[in-house]
């Protein structure tokens, strides 16, 4: 079983329409997955609106899983708890940060703001992130990302070392914007392994972790109806 809750559709700045995108995704494998495209305030709701559109139809006619997700990118810190309620009442099924990654100029203080926020599912690529930051993570229910993506994934093991002592969960995603870009089976094993995590841990991080965050985003869907 394949899952990957972080993808771009050209909602934002991926390559493609978001149909297109859960039909690549199911070529390749994907047994769920998310559309998390970058929004800020001013772009949240039509994205939640136009993403959810073809979320319905791919489970309607083709029976697969697409969540409806954000991304909420190089948004101020100190506003990241206020977006994160706007959007889940927008109705963003998952709720991503876009983490201190080292190679974007991301304003200091977001991986905190991020991971003491309960809104936020997920961190994504945090870069140099903190054993204070990964431990309010797991106190939060907040999921760090093993992240595929070119310069993104060079602080990978540091983010494994910090949820292995903090107790933090994992998930690893794609990033993907492009075709070429998506996971399969291998590499996501390949990437989690590559990034330092002991083979007991797999499991978790392919299977276990992301079925927690399908049941979350489908949970929400369920009371939204």
């Amino acid at each position: 079983m394949l899952y990957d809750f972080h993808t771009h559709s050209y909602l934002s700045d991926g390559a493609l329409v978001p149909m297109e995108l859960i039909r690549r995704c199911i070529r390749s494998g994907y047994t769920a997955m998310a559309i998390a495209d970058h929004v800020a305030s001013g772009t949240m709701q039509r994205t939640i609106e136009e993403t959810r559109g073809d979320a319905v139809l791919a489970a309607e006619r083709w029976n697969f899983t697409c969540l409806v997700a954000v991304e909420l990118t190089h948004v101020p810190a100190s506003a990241i708890a206020e977006l994160a309620s706007r959007a889940r009442e927008l109705g963003a099924e998952l709720i991503i940060v876009h983490g201190e990654t080292i190679v974007e100029p991301v304003e200091p203080g977001t991986n905190l703001a991020a991971v003491s926020c309960p809104q936020v599912d997920i961190l994504a690529h945090p870069g140099l992130l903190t054993e204070e930051e990964a431990a309010l993570a797991a106190e939060n229910g907040v999921f760090l990302e093993i992240t595929r993506r070119q310069g993104h994934c060079l602080t990978n093991g540091l983010v494994v070392k910090r949820a292995l002592e903090t107790g933090a969960r994992l998930v690893v995603s794609s990033d993907g914007h492009a075709p070429g870009d998506y996971l399969t089976e291998e590499l996501a094993r390949q990437v989690v392994l590559g990034a330092g995590v002991p083979e007991s841990e797999i499991q978790q991080i392919l299977q276990d972790n992301p079925q927690e965050l399908l049941r979350r985003g489908l949970g929400r869907r369920e009371a939204q109806a």
